[in-house]
């Protein structure tokens, strides 16, 4: 069994009725419970929470602090590659997207790494386009290989893999995998992916399945909101979280929410989402799960980022390039999306410090145990 059993049961019409029927009344009794179900999920994530946003961003306040601490990781992306195999409307690395294209050596890694390390950074995230005869198995071994000595965490964003090939990454040093779906509505993902592997959107779907069955340390969901709407789509994700930690519980998972970013020639968003609506998505998965760990990326802006860090995120990035060699090798090369945040990642430290929180540069349950 895997998650495409669960997720078969459900219609997205259905739910998407459902999320939209729903009553003050419903929102009300969601905020009254000590531990929400799937329902109380659509309650608060449906229009009719609005009103409510206050009452929720200080309940999501207080189930941080509770869970976490005062305390915000800090991560940054290494794009390794923006070769990539598959068509996507949306993405600036997409096969139709007529762009130099490059994949970084060994040399040119360890030279952005230490670049990332002057800066402070213990974790980094490694991203690349989905192009396995150049971006495969082996590379990704070899670039482990590379950075383990020198970073306390390693998660990796690239094309979604093969079980037994997750299981030889781990012992190399991958601790955590983000596979995001787009989304969940079928006709809509085969819109915006026409061609390539990642148009196989079952494969994409059960990836975490996989991940969880290799005992990878921790999963990172979401969707890519602006491709369809945004309160179903994040239904969705938080089913799949749900089945996911009933299924792999001794695995870590948290959950990202960008809104779709432009690139030249890229597709309009279909669906805007307004910053009080993504504070309502932020805290409602904190309500809906206490343990979920939330990232907000360099996506948003400079002033949503600084109100943000109350509402219930705990890991942020700051002094993100999303070209391969953007911090020291090549900065001028095409990035992958708009970045809205451009401060510095000293500078996103000292807010976080001003606003009474603790920025955490290494590995995240490393750094709970020193606070315990």
């Amino acid at each position: 069994m895997t998650f495409s059993n669960v997720f078969d049961t459900y219609a997205w019409d259905d739910v998407k009725q459902s999320i939209y029927a729903k009553t003050p009344a419903d929102v009300a009794s969601a905020l009254a419970r000590p531990r929400r179900d799937l329902e109380d999920l659509k309650a608060l994530l449906s229009p009719a929470a609005a009103p409510f946003l206050e009452q929720m961003a200080q309940l999501s306040h207080q189930s941080t602090l509770k869970r976490f601490g005062k305390v915000i990781q800090l991560y940054v992306p290494l794009y390794l590659s923006n070769e990539c195999q598959n068509i996507c409307t949306y993405c600036g690395f997409s096969f139709d997207n007529k762009l130099p294209r490059r994949t970084l050596t060994d040399a040119e890694i360890l030279r952005e790494a230490e670049a990332l390390k002057q800066m402070g950074y213990e974790h980094v995230l490694l991203v690349t386009g989905e192009a396995t005869q150049t971006v495969g198995v082996e590379y990704f071994k070899r670039v482990l290989r590379l950075l383990t000595p020198h970073f306390a965490h390693i998660s990796m964003e690239v094309q979604p893999l093969d079980q037994p090939d997750y299981e030889e990454l781990v012992p190399l040093g991958l601790n955590t995998v983000l596979v995001y779906q787009e989304t969940y509505h079928r006709d809509d993902y085969r819109k915006h992916h026409p061609k390539g592997k990642k148009a196989n959107f079952e494969y994409r779907l059960d990836t975490p399945d996989r991940l969880g069955r290799a005992k990878v340390h921790k999963i990172g969901l979401g969707v890519l909101i602006g491709l369809e709407d945004w309160r179903t789509d994040c239904f969705f994700t938080g089913l799949h979280l749900q089945y996911l930690e009933k299924t792999y519980w001794q695995t870590k998972y948290s959950i990202s929410f960008p809104r779709l970013r432009p690139y030249s020639g890229g597709v309009p968003p279909k669906v805007e989402m307004s910053d009080r609506e993504l504070v309502q998505l932020i805290c409602a998965y904190r309500l809906f799960n206490e343990e979920v760990e939330l990232s907000l990326s360099t996506r948003e802006s400079e002033v949503f980022r600084n109100h943000a860090i109350r509402l219930g995120i705990t890991s942020m990035s700051a002094g993100s390039k999303t070209n391969p060699g953007g911090y020291v090798v090549e900065p001028q090369s095409l990035e992958q999306f708009e970045i809205s945040d451009e401060r510095s990642p000293a500078e996103i430290a000292a807010l976080i410090r001003a606003q009474g929180y603790e920025p955490v540069w290494k590995d995240w349950d490393r750094s709970l145990v020193a606070l315990e």
